[in-house]
């Protein structure tokens, strides 16, 4: 709730500012897969780094026909994750939530039509992303969609913060100048992928989409 409510901090509710962040990520989604991915249906997704299954919950409501994948390295997150989707009604998608290392899932090759990662990067390594990116690109199917939304370095919300605040916020993130230096979009087009956009989807963050070649 706190990525929203500092991302629009202008909006009247957290669930306003919720809609407006998570909303303009899911139409990139949606817009870069029907531009670029033809007719492949989206049945089944993978969200990367799921955590307790918001990021996973969202991509359900607005794929209703999918299948949809958490994966997390945190049995705890996934515990809860769980718990919540049997607190929730039930809706047309089927779940499940896997305990793995997003960079070496174990998963089938050629597996999913959308790759989620959401919120995770800043929190990795540089070589731990370009993993994750490599890990993604062998599990969707050709003419799949990868998205990651994350803090933008294009920011001017980030840019403006004061000293203190940023050295607070870099205090519990140990990788941020690693995320903030490594070129996302060469990572990712390096690992093959194709139609490579990024937009600033609320004033925090970025979107990047990407497709895997026919």
């Amino acid at each position: 709730m706190s990525i929203s409510k500092r991302a629009i901090p202008d909006a009247s509710t957290v669930d306003e500012a919720n809609e407006i962040v998570r909303g303009n990520w899911l139409n990139a989604i949606e817009l870069h897969h029907q531009q670029y991915s033809g007719n492949l249906k989206i049945r089944d997704i993978l969200d990367i780094g799921c955590s307790v299954g918001v990021s996973t919950r969202y991509l359900a409501d607005k794929f209703p026909s999918a299948n949809l994948t958490g994966l997390d390295l945190s049995p705890y997150f996934l515990a809860v994750a769980k718990y919540k989707e049997k607190k929730s009604p039930k809706g047309t998608n089927s779940f499940q939530w896997i305990h793995a290392n997003g960079e070496n899932t174990g998963l089938d090759s050629q597996s999913f039509d959308i790759v989620s990662i959401a919120y995770v990067l800043h929190e990795c390594p540089a070589r731990a992303t370009i993993n994750l990116v490599k890990e993604s690109f062998r599990l969707l199917r050709p003419g799949g969609t990868f998205v990651i939304t994350d803090n933008s370095p294009k920011s001017k919300k980030l840019q403006e913060l004061s000293p203190v605040l940023f050295t607070l916020m870099k205090s519990t993130e140990p990788f941020l100048d690693e995320y903030y230096l490594l070129d996302l979009e060469k990572a990712v087009k390096d690992a093959g992928f194709v139609n490579i956009q990024t937009v600033l989807t609320d004033p925090r963050h970025r979107t990047l989409t990407a497709t895997v070649p026919y």
